[in-house]
């Protein structure tokens, strides 16, 4: 039987949730996610969690609050001018709180998103910390497969 080890190839399928149940991601319904352990797709806590596990096993883990995407940090919630959006993003934007806006890296080879939380009259509170960071989780999941 083979056993999920650092840089083993998975298929399974797997369910992050909220405490209270709300699902965050749910592959359960719909086609199972295939995935290299260490390669990123998941945070290092939740593959953590799968190392040892055998192919066939469906197990649940609580994973306490800000583990799996850190704590919140009050420093990642900026205050961004309108002047500053319009000039280095679209001039007619508009934005409403909950809206997500990508923003290039300071080198421009990449990207990071932030959440609008609040509207002022000449700026946008934007919240720059991962959605789930801070927050208690629950992580299930079944592997149906297995390779080294």
């Amino acid at each position: 039987m083979n056993l999920i080890q650092p840089g083993s190839f998975l298929t399974l399928h797997y369910r992050l949730s909220s405490t209270d149940g709300t699902d965050v991601v749910n592959t359960f319904e719909s086609s199972p996610a295939t995935l290299s352990l260490g390669a990123g797709q998941l945070a290092p806590a939740l593959e953590q969690r799968l190392i040892g596990l055998a192919e066939g096993a469906r197990v649940a883990f609580d994973v306490p609050a800000g583990e799996a995407f850190g704590e919140r940090n009050p420093q990642l919630l900026q205050r961004v001018t309108r002047a500053l959006l319009r000039e280095h993003g679209d001039p007619q934007a508009s934005y409403a709180c909950g809206d997500v806006v990508e923003f290039p890296t300071p080198d421009g080879a990449g990207s990071y998103a932030g959440v609008v939380r609040e509207v002022g009259d000449d700026w946008l509170l934007f919240d720059f910390n991962h959605p789930l960071a801070g927050r208690a989780l629950r992580f299930e999941v079944q592997v149906l497969g297995v390779l080294d």
